[in-house]
């Protein structure tokens, strides 16, 4: 069910990457971001492999962790290969059947654009979601953009903003999912059917769920107020963020793995 869904959860292995300085994985989420997006050969494709792997292992990720945090972006993982695999038609001709054609260049970019959907989705989970707390994700955000506080952007307010979006998803997968089990037993059926009975199903669940999600952004807001919170000024942190040697070594580390997936890639262009 949906709440089998990791995406979006914080899961405490004790690893070196939970330990690691929020604001370095950070940055090194940004760092791979731009390395995903510079991959265009299969070198480099199974460089990107192997550097995943690495992540995964160092951040002591449970297997089942893995295939729930990518399951559901799977349906959207394939609509993008179908894609891309039928509206390509540059390249030498695999099969084609009517007004369908596979190329070789197509198929390509089709396994190309799918690998880097799924790769986007590990790399966040790895060095934001699975391993950082909302509230160091938070904190780590609203130190490394402190600089914009001169031209008045109100880092802090963005930076909360995003942390409890990031920590409302889990709670509001599990929302759905206790609203399908009600729906289900009063007699909602969202398996059969054809496709439009089994979507105007779910209508059942939409507004239930808008309703129930302002109910608890207005709890939120009225928490927030009686604990007189007002913004960023003047506020002080509990836990003030450190970096320390270790920190420092991850960061060498990973941004030399990064580097090489770079040069392989500029490698095999060559």
């Amino acid at each position: 069910m949906l709440n089998n869904i990791s995406l979006g959860r914080y899961v405490e292995t004790g690893s070196v990457l939970h330990r690691t300085d929020p604001r370095i994985k950070v940055i090194l989420y940004i760092v791979y971001l731009i390395a995903i997006f510079t991959v265009n050969t299969p070198a480099a494709l199974v460089a990107l492999s192997v550097l995943t792997a690495v992540q995964l292992i160092a951040g002591k990720i449970p297997a089942g962790v893995i295939w729930s945090t990518v399951k559901p972006v799977l349906p959207l993982t394939v609509f993008v290969f179908v894609i891309n695999l039928f509206t390509l038609k540059q390249g030498n001709e695999l099969w084609s059947w009517r007004f369908l054609l596979i190329t070789d260049t197509g198929l390509c970019r089709a396994v190309l654009m799918s690998a880097r959907l799924l790769f986007l989705i590990l790399c966040t989970s790895v060095f934001l979601t699975l391993t950082t707390t909302p509230l160091k994700i938070s904190d780590a955000l609203e130190s490394l953009l402190s600089p914009l506080r001169i031209i008045h952007v109100p880092v802090h307010e963005a930076a909360m903003m995003m942390s409890i979006a990031l920590r409302f998803i889990p709670t509001l997968i599990e929302e759905t999912d206790k609203i399908m089990k009600a729906q289900q037993s009063r007699g909602a059926d969202y398996d059969t059917g054809s496709f439009v009975s089994r979507v105007k199903g779910y209508i059942t669940v939409l507004i239930p769920l808008f309703v129930s999600s302002f109910r608890r952004a207005d709890e939120l807001a009225v928490a927030m107020d009686v604990r007189c919170y007002r913004g960023g000024e003047g506020r002080t942190k509990l836990n003030p963020l450190k970096i320390t040697g270790r920190d420092i070594f991850v960061m060498v580390l990973f941004l030399l793995g990064a580097f090489l997936l770079i040069a392989v890639e500029l490698l095999s262009r060559g």
